[in-house]
């Protein structure tokens, strides 16, 4: 059976970190930004971590 390859988009998308927890940016920081409020656009510069079986279903994506 063939080596599985890593999904391109999620590759772009999420990182993993030392201790294998999946880190993503934010969405909603690209356009429009004159109508969200300081406040907002300040939470979304951090990013977070995925929990659970989503994490899972990255990870396999990531062929990791």
């Amino acid at each position: 059976m063939p080596k599985q390859k890593t999904h391109s988009g999620v590759k772009k998308r999420f990182s993993l970190t030392a201790t294998g927890k999946v880190k993503f940016a934010r969405p909603g920081k690209g356009h429009f930004l004159t109508v969200k409020t300081k406040s907002r656009k300040r939470k979304l510069r951090k990013g977070s971590y995925i929990a659970g079986k989503n994490s899972q279903n990255i990870k396999t994506l990531l062929a990791k």
